[in-house]
């Protein structure tokens, strides 16, 4: 089938986007859904930092590919051996599965997984296919999703079955921004009640952290951000304080305001300065949950000895460190109850010709969660 989708040609593009246009919005084929796989009409797609990641080339992807990993749609058909979708029903995309078979899927870690990590590397679905074309040449699929288009062919462990009476708009952020920031909460940290945490990075992700700290009884949540038009909906989603990251003396305000450093901080921004403080704002016996990420490659100094006497943990979360079939159901049953209003956290709604622009505002840090529709 044709169909519209927005492909990225060149990596290593700065900003202004609107002007280097990094995101072309062509006709590309898609075939399948082969054995295994789905066919999903796509309804809503979030933009993301990985985004801004991939196209200034710090995250290498295989080009050209059709961008976007964090969607929502309907079912439209089914391949062979698909057992628990059908068509007509509504998903969340994410790229929170796994392969499944893998010792790291079996032991409740897909995000982990190997195999599905090479192929999405590679451009491929999980099951080494690539079913994207233009003018008889390949082009390649984003983390095995590729949401950025009216139509995905996908494999079932990128997709969960959702109720239809959540919103697209909403249920598209749940495939990374909030399965990552409440994940790590609940899976990485396991916040437990009356513990105090910073989250550096109030984004879309990182103010999902703050709702899930709410949520799981943290008394203390102190929001850092270098934005301060990002506090007042911080402390309308569960931030008691807030500070400037650029501030001096934001280490010695948190410290000051936790009698030596928080159980917690939660680090989304991937900036080796922020890497620092969140070693100095932890408490002893603390953990740095580290999920913002840097250029590959990128090399952090810590301080070893305070590490060590001070019994602090540095540790990573990719995807939440769970599973996205287990959590990304319970997250939507604290936004269906009210405990976790996803929706505060969306910024505008645009189409095909605003996706550059987009991006721009992104790069700026004045939105939260901006998201496409590819089908109007």
């Amino acid at each position: 089938m044709k169909m519209t989708a927005a492909v990225m040609y060149e990596q290593g593009l700065r900003a202004p986007y609107a002007e280097s246009q990094p995101f072309q919005i062509d006709e590309v084929e898609l075939q399948g859904p082969g054995e295994g796989e789905v066919l999903v009409e796509v309804r809503a797609a979030g933009l993301c930092h990985s985004d801004l990641s991939v196209v200034g080339g710090l995250r290498k992807r295989t080009l050209p590919v059709v961008g976007g990993h964090e969607g929502a749609g309907i079912v439209r058909e089914v391949g062979a051996g698909i057992r628990h979708l059908a068509a007509g029903d509504h998903v969340v995309m994410t790229v929170a599965g796994g392969c499944g078979a893998c010792a790291y899927c079996v032991g409740g870690r897909p995000g982990l997984c190997d195999n599905i990590g090479t192929s999405r590397y590679q451009g491929m679905l999980p099951n080494g296919f690539v079913r994207l074309s233009r003018n008889n040449s390949p082009i390649y699929h984003y983390s095995g999703i590729s949401c950025f288009a009216e139509y995905a062919v996908t494999v079932p462990s990128s997709l969960v079955k959702i109720d239809q009476d959540v919103p697209f708009d909403v249920a598209a952020l749940f495939g990374c921004a909030v399965v990552t920031g409440a994940g790590a909460v609940f899976n990485a940290a396991d916040v437990r009640p009356g513990s105090s945490i910073v989250v550096i990075g109030l984004g879309g992700v990182g103010l999902n952290a703050v709702m899930a700290a709410k949520i799981a009884g943290a008394s203390t949540i102190i929001g850092i951000d270098i934005l301060a038009s990002k506090f007042p909906l911080a402390h309308e989603l569960g931030c008691t304080h807030s500070f400037l990251g650029q501030a001096p003396d934001a280490v010695e305000k948190v410290r000051d305001l936790t009698s030596g450093g928080v159980d917690y901080v939660f680090e989304f921004s991937g900036n080796r300065q922020a890497m620092l403080s969140s070693i100095a704002m932890t408490r002893k016996g603390g953990e740095i949950i580290c999920i913002g990420l840097g250029a590959t490659g990128d090399m952090f100094e810590y301080p070893h000895a305070q590490l060590v006497s001070e019994e602090k943990v540095i540790r990573g979360s990719l995807m939440g460190s769970g599973i996205g079939e287990r959590d990304i159901p319970r997250f939507l049953r604290f936004y269906q109850e009210g405990k976790m209003p996803v929706e505060r956290l969306m910024t505008s709604a645009i189409g095909f010709d605003g996706l550059n622009s987009a991006l721009d505002q992104l790069h700026g840090g004045g939105v939260v969660r901006q998201v496409l529709h590819p089908n109007g």
